[in-house]
């Protein structure tokens, strides 16, 4: 069959413009790199941290390192003035190795290992969560006078990923824990919580600081006076370019008079934001490699999948909208990856032009879980190049 030309179809609204734009990008990129390879917008970055400092601008960004750690992501953010949220001695090392200052990162896991608290006493990372007394414990032991702020656990309701799952305290046990913490030595720092991953019920956000605030008296009864209130992460961005149910800027605004009404002005507010500052910014370019005709439909095979770039599929429970560079009437089609792996099926039923092998597939809104938990050289296949232009 004769591979007719690329066309595109003209131009007639902003909308448009900006599509035209992401396909000239994904256009030049492939005349100079092979596929597959993920373009990181750096001023898709700073444009998601400035919307973020000015829709919350009481709350300061702790970029989630585990969202995607590249160099020079983490540079960028750390130019922009933000703080780090690190889950283990790995993390730390790498953001403190970039330059961040050790009062800018929290060690924000739960549940640390005993070397890993060390690192911490030892390169003065002095706050950190707990959500247990046994935690308490082995931090008093390996790191004494450490900071530590209780991550309470809070309603998740409609967030793809629910993290009260595996963390948080009970809130009713939280005073007690605080107290527990003072008498092991420790410095009682403030509250945690986290809503869940994408996250588009706000209601989630007002509850929990209400719990917080409740948290924050009843220590003060106790003669403990917290200083830190983490309002973690999970702040929803669009996958798809139609997608509703997704404003931050609404989101953020009932945020802000909560934390207004609920605490006074010398309460330091912090967040975890991940997807939100990094999401954004990528855009995964892959090529067909191959193709068929299978259950009356046709079957397309990229040279990336679930094992690559495309893990958040699995491990962040993430959809995305596949486009492609053809134009023409769309056909439902299914997408898979390269691997030898049926599981590696990337959608049943998208909805693309006809597409041959060389055809560039790319998807937008992915600079966050995806690249970061992709195995390398499973089957043989490495994860994209990453670019940050």
């Amino acid at each position: 069959m004769k591979k007719p030309p690329l066309s595109l179809s003209p131009l007639k609204s902003k909308a448009e413009l900006t599509a035209s734009g992401i396909e000239n990008l994904v256009r030049s990129m492939l005349q100079k790199h092979r596929t597959p390879f993920m373009i990181i917008k750096r001023c898709q970055l700073e444009r998601q941290f400035e919307r973020f400092r000015k829709a919350l601008p009481e709350v300061t960004p702790f970029y989630a390192v585990k969202a995607n750690p590249h160099p020079k992501i983490l540079r960028t953010f750390l130019k922009l003035g933000a703080g780090f949220d690190v889950a283990s001695a790995a993390e730390m090392k790498h953001v403190l190795k970039l330059g961040a200052p050790s009062d800018r990162i929290i060690f924000a896991h739960t549940i640390k290992t005993p070397e890993d608290i060390v690192t911490a006493r030892r390169r003065r990372v002095r706050m950190m969560t707990f959500d247990n007394e046994s935690e308490l414990y082995k931090i008093a032991k390996h790191f004494p006078r450490a900071r530590v702020l209780v991550r309470i656990k809070v309603a998740n309701s409609g967030s793809v990923v629910e993290l009260s799952l595996k963390f948080g305290a009970d809130p009713d046990q939280a005073a007690y824990l605080l107290e527990k913490a003072r008498s092991l030595g420790l410095i009682p720092f403030g509250v945690s919580f986290h809503v869940g991953s994408q996250s588009k019920n706000t209601e989630n956000y007002l509850q929990a600081i209400e719990l917080a605030a409740d948290i924050f008296e009843a220590a003060r009864d106790r003669d403990i006076r917290l200083k830190v209130l983490d309002i973690g992460g999970g702040f929803p961005i669009q996958h798809f370019d139609n997608e509703i149910g997704v404003n931050f800027e609404r989101m953020a605004s009932q945020i802000r008079q909560s934390l207004k009404n609920h605490f006074s002005r010398d309460v330091r507010f912090i967040a975890e934001p991940g997807r939100f500052l990094a999401g954004p910014a990528g855009i995964l370019v892959t090529q067909v490699i191959g193709r068929a005709f299978r259950n009356n439909k046709n079957y397309y095979y990229l040279n990336d999948g679930v094992y690559q770039d495309f893990s958040g599929m699995v491990f962040d429970h993430c959809r995305y909208e596949f486009k492609t560079l053809r134009r023409g009437q769309k056909i439902l089609s299914t997408l898979a990856g390269p691997t030898c792996d049926s599981f590696d099926t990337l959608a049943l039923n998208a909805e693309i032009p006809e597409l041959y092998v060389g055809d560039a597939v790319y998807v937008k809104n992915i600079g966050a879980y995806s690249s970061a938990s992709a195995v390398p050289g499973f089957n043989g296949f490495d994860p994209a190049k990453l670019l940050v232009v």
